[in-house]
């Protein structure tokens, strides 16, 4: 069986996204098709319209999306029909040399579904990051649901499924802050403000907030940041180390992704602190740094994929902490809109005006 269904997609390079019949198929071997609830609007689905990621349009976008599973397909065993899911797009094979390392969060096979969702002519779509899940429906290899509390809103639960989890776990899984810690966040979008709500979890001592944007240092103060640096009025490395006794922060979250703020992360962390870049750059960006530098100030450079997470073990621990009221993933909808209002919303989340618009459908 065929299902019909309305789905946001990126034609052309550059172009408006439309909403489209998308036709998506049952679930084949270790597939499950999940009926989507709510998608948040990501800057990745913004790179992807863009051509910023690769070139293969049609593009089915969104990505960042909570559901209930409808059907599984042959073999799958760890979700059924009718459970409660937030999508990833990292299902670890278990097999790979990292997975039998037992950093299955760095595994080489991830996959995604085999048959192709299309167009109503037939044309085979590309899924944002194997997803796609702008649509009343989407199909995924069953790994990509991660099995989570249904008492959790699906508005907020899908955010877990890229950018909270990205800025969360590049704070206390990459760049390992724990209770007493000092750490800087330079950037504070959707997976900045998420780094600083999850040193706040960690218990750090002195969390600072850096952004050129006044809107959004108020904001970092909502999800715990301890002081804020406006980087368009002051020197943002000399802020951190002043904050921090003239040392610098134990570690340095770079939330942009661009070769200026890299360097503010590596020469605002203390003396063999942590810089974690969880920002993503653009193809053409190069980085220059003084070997010497790198040599002399010890620590560690890292980048965080996915912020290091297992959606296994991470997705259902936050969502207990936010059923706690630990940890307040309502704080990062700005607002809620149809699948007509994904252009818009691009626009919004390009000039700044918003955290993160979800979809609910």
């Amino acid at each position: 069986m065929t299902h019909e269904v309305r789905a946001v997609v990126a034609r052309k390079k550059g172009a408006p996204v439309s909403v489209e019949t998308v036709l998506v198929p049952d679930p084949g071997p270790g597939e499950a098709l999940v009926r989507v609830q709510a998608c948040g609007v990501c800057h990745t689905d913004l790179h992807y319209r863009e051509g910023g990621i690769n070139d293969e349009f049609p593009f089915l976008l969104g990505h960042e999306a909570a559901g209930v599973v409808e059907s599984v397909g042959e073999g799958v065993t760890d979700v059924a029909p009718g459970d409660f899911v937030i999508l990833n797009w990292r299902a670890v094979c278990g097999a790979c040399r990292a997975c039998r390392r037992g950093t299955p969060w760095y595994c080489f096979a991830t996959h995604n579904a085999t048959q192709p969702m299309t167009l109503a002519d037939a044309t085979p779509l590309a899924p944002a990051l194997g997803i796609g899940a702008f649509a009343e429906k989407t199909l995924v290899a069953a790994g990509q649901c991660t099995k989570v509390d249904s008492m959790a809103s699906p508005a907020v639960a899908g955010l877990l499924g890229c950018g909270v989890m990205a800025g969360f776990g590049a704070a206390v899984h990459t760049g390992g802050v724990g209770r007493g810690d000092s750490i800087a966040v330079i950037g504070c979008g959707g997976v900045g403000m998420a780094a600083i709500a999850g040193a706040k979890v960690a218990g750090a001592g002195r969390i600072i907030a850096v952004d050129v944007d006044e809107r959004k240092l108020t904001w970092a103060e909502r999800f715990g940041a301890t002081d804020t640096v406006d980087s368009s009025r002051t020197d943002a490395v000399e802020a951190i180390r002043e904050l921090t006794g003239g040392f610098g922060a134990d570690v340095v979250v770079d939330a942009v992704g661009r070769p200026e703020t890299f360097k503010q992360a590596f020469y605002a962390r203390d003396l063999a602190g942590t810089a974690v870049l969880v920002g993503v750059p653009t193809p053409e960006l190069t980085l220059e740094l003084p070997l010497l530098d790198v040599f002399g100030r010890g620590g560690a450079l890292k980048s965080s994929w996915y912020g290091d997470c297992l959606p296994s073990r991470d997705f259902p621990a936050l969502i207990d902490l936010y059923l706690q009221g630990r940890f307040d993933l309502g704080e990062f909808v700005t607002e809620t809109i149809g699948l007509d209002d994904v252009e818009a919303a691009f626009a919004k989340m390009h000039h700044g005006d918003v955290l993160r618009s979800v979809v609910v459908l």
